[in-house]
């Protein structure tokens, strides 16, 4: 509970709603799959690194649980290091998502001599892309006929999702974007015309007087349903690895709704550590450091790699990028913005 408090501090959840998602988390131990997936991250990001010849610490800093960004900065300055470099667990800009995490890096960076930089949203790169292709390819192979493709990502405020629109495509944008890539790359593999899909929501939270992006999954399933929908693949490419938000929103609750309605579903795998998404990051820190050099020396600018029709979103954000809601400070400083950088 301590931890959810911590998650839900200034959002006006009730108690009664954290109590419940608690049991989500004593129904697996107390534990959240999380962890597990972070440290295998952070590992296969160490050895991708090393098979590079780049031998430079990788850290785990969590938001609301040790080991907090503290324990990890303070860990880098023991190792000597001057500058960090953030992978944020997120492919797409949002408050949550993007400048909640800035706002805390420039806490955390209070009192200490280091820099904090941050790769950029990672929604429409290349290695994030190829490996939701193969997830929803693999998901394929095990239903046989597919009916529909059902995204499921985290759903926003609608304030929120307004914020977004600052650093130019929204978080809508930008999932559909990605949706349309990850469909066109399944089917091109496969061979077959391009399938039907959805862009759906889950794990809202908050005052149900404040309106959030919808549809809900578990409300868009049975719609399907009665169209006479029956094999569906979900796709929670939202999430980048096997959170609670994946097992017990979408593998539990998700799946136990299409059943209830007479649906086969099939759910495809999240990034996690496939190889392509590993070392997609590490081109994203390659990318910002030469970045880095090439703005200190007046240097042209290095390619930034992306895939669909939407931009690379900037290494550093607008000042104005990402409110919690449009035109709304939250008070906190930021790190990582206002150094522009073209939309290449």
């Amino acid at each position: 509970m301590g931890f959810l408090r911590r998650v839900a501090e200034g959002t006006g959840v009730p108690e009664a709603r954290l109590a419940a998602v608690a049991e989500h988390y004593y129904a697996r131990g107390g534990v959240s799959p999380i962890n597990a997936a972070n440290e295998a991250l952070r590992a296969a990001l160490a050895d991708e690194l090393a098979r590079r010849g780049v031998l430079v610490p990788v850290l785990c800093g969590n938001r609301n649980s040790p080991p907090e960004y503290g324990d990890a900065l303070d860990a880098a300055c023991r190792a000597g290091a001057q500058s960090v470099v953030a992978v944020v667990t997120s492919a797409f800009a949002s408050y949550s998502g993007c400048r909640q995490y800035r706002e805390d890096f420039a806490a955390a960076s209070a009192g200490r001599d280091l820099v904090i930089d941050k790769v950029r949203p990672f929604f429409n790169h290349p290695g994030f892309v190829a490996a939701n292709v193969d997830a929803l390819v693999d998901a394929c192979a095990g239903l046989g006929q597919v009916d529909r493709v059902v995204f499921v990502t985290h759903s926003l405020p609608l304030a929120m999702q307004e914020g977004s629109l600052a650093c130019g495509p929204g978080y809508v944008a930008q999932h559909l974007d990605l949706a349309e890539q990850v469909v066109a790359g399944a089917c091109g593999r496969l061979g077959v015309p391009a399938w039907g899909w959805d862009l759906t929501y889950c794990s809202r939270s908050g005052s149900p007087r404040q309106p959030w992006l919808e549809p809900d999954v578990n409300d868009h399933l049975p719609v399907l349903a009665a169209q006479g929908v029956r094999r569906v693949v979900l796709v929670p490419f939202g999430f980048v690895c096997d959170h609670m938000e994946v097992v017990n929103d979408i593998d539990d609750e998700a799946g136990a709704t299409a059943r209830a309605h007479g649906m086969t579903v099939a759910r495809a795998a999240t990034a996690g550590t496939h190889p392509a998404f590993v070392s997609g990051l590490v081109d994203l820190l390659v990318e910002r450091a030469a970045t880095a050099r090439a703005l200190a020396a007046g240097d042209p600018l290095p390619e930034r790699a992306r895939v669909g029709a939407l931009p690379a979103l900037p290494d550093r954000c607008p000042a104005d990028g990402c409110r919690r809601e449009a035109g709304v400070d939250t008070g906190r400083p930021a790190g990582c913005t206002d150094i522009p950088l073209p939309l290449l």
